[in-house]
């Protein structure tokens, strides 16, 4: 009885811990992902990518800013209200945690950026040598 009672409780601490890990597991999708519909809806992830060049925009007098990913295949507009990192830039490689709103429009919680001007997080690295050496045809 005392070993039934053992493992029962190693099998709910067990079921209990990997429900908590799979609940907090964010993964990360590209710009091509998202615009292909691989993303999912109402639920966070993290979008990074190349923030383009003349794409950041400040619409009324609030925090909230405006500006477009790309990994040189797609582009995903990202909505962010709040205080941009100090090393935040055109043309420089962000990863960005959020979910997608019903327009297909990223809304942003946090946004993440280095401060080397060579770096490039490893997934958006990935996603866009993925992106180059097998461009889409649209």
């Amino acid at each position: 009885m005392l070993i039934a009672l053992m493992i029962l409780g190693a099998s709910l601490a067990t079921g209990f811990a990997l429900k908590s890990f799979n609940d907090n597991l964010m993964y990360f999708f590209s710009t091509t992902d998202v615009v292909d519909g691989k993303a999912p809806k109402d639920t966070l992830f993290r979008l990074g990518g190349m923030v383009i060049k003349g794409s950041v925009e400040r619409p009324g007098d609030g925090m909230m800013v405006r500006f477009k990913l790309t990994d040189f295949s797609k582009e995903v507009t990202v909505e962010y209200t709040g205080i941009l990192p100090d090393l935040f830039r055109e043309g420089q490689g962000i990863v960005a945690h959020g979910k997608l709103d019903n327009r297909g429009v990223f809304i942003a919680e946090e946004v993440l950026a280095k401060h080397d001007e060579n770096y490039m997080p490893p997934e958006v690295k990935a996603s866009m040598k993925k992106q180059v050496q097998s461009p889409s045809v649209q």
